[in-house]
């Protein structure tokens, strides 16, 4: 594995390259960490050169000046200037949770650099016929951040989405796991700082995204869940159908042979 720092405007970005062959950018959402990818990153490394990265103002990856505002178009434009580095063509791309909107957001605007898309449980809260609920829970939790804190804000997205931050490392647990824990911790607070509301706000270009080579896809396991009525009902605003790939909401982790062979045959239909 070779690691790396890119130089964007208003951050640096950390970034790891696994194996070779065409390009296959990763990118994880929420406050996780790219290391949650590494098993399914080199399962795939015999067949894709995998890209996993820090977005900015995450675990390795500071900030160099204020974040801004627009959170979801800052992170595609970091992702798009990944790719141009990594070379001319176009990429493949395995998108999870808010890094499924990053990700629609980077083909809606530049088509020529993506592959294909697997846009796998996007979080388009505007969708749902419930929308109004998760308006409230994102400025519900945001009032709590800032009355307080991260911990009182994160419970109560937990226990709207199912989804919760893991507590401190366990004795015991191997080390890169509990680096990862570590850093997942410490990116709850610039997810709720720079991120939720804007990424809880945003709907995809569905003009743009019409026949685009996207595939919206949820896990076997999350039926009837927030993420699956979600992916659904991104499926249906772009005209096509959603696919079912193993396990959760990070089935990618618990069971990555099985999710990198299903992924394999999304990315070469």
């Amino acid at each position: 594995m070779d690691t790396g720092m890119l130089d964007v405007p208003g951050a640096r970005l950390h970034y790891e390259v696994r194996g070779s062959g065409p390009v296959l950018l990763v990118l994880l959402g929420g406050s996780t960490d790219p290391a949650m990818a590494a098993p399914l990153a080199g399962l795939l490394s015999d067949r894709y050169t995998v890209i996993t990265y820090d977005r900015r103002g995450y675990s390795r990856s500071p900030l160099t000046e204020p974040f801004g505002d627009r959170p979801v178009e800052r992170h595609a434009d970091d992702a798009l200037l990944l790719l141009e580095a990594a070379g001319p063509e176009p990429a493949h791309v395995f998108a999870t949770h808010a890094g499924a909107l990053i990700a629609l957001d980077l083909l809606a605007r530049h088509p020529e650099r993506v592959r294909r898309l697997v846009a796998h449980e996007p979080p388009v809260y505007e969708l749902l016929p419930d929308a109004e609920r998760w308006r409230r829970m994102t400025e519900e939790t945001l009032d709590l951040f800032a009355r307080e804190g991260v911990g009182a804000a994160m419970r109560r997205m937990g226990e709207e989405t199912g989804l919760s931050v893991p507590g401190p490392p366990a004795p015991g647990l191997p080390e890169w796991v509990r680096d990862m824990l570590t850093r997942m911790a410490a990116n709850a607070e610039p997810n709720l700082r720079y991120e939720l509301r804007g990424f809880s706000a945003f709907v995809p270009d569905a003009v743009a995204l019409r026949g685009a080579p996207v595939v919206p896809a949820y896990g076997a396991q999350d039926q009837g869940t927030v993420f699956h009525r979600s992916t659904l009902a991104v499926a249906e605003l772009l005209g096509t159908r959603a696919v079912e790939l193993p396990g959760d909401h990070v089935g990618y982790l618990r069971d990555p042979g099985a999710f990198a062979e299903a992924l394999h045959a999304c990315l070469t239909p």
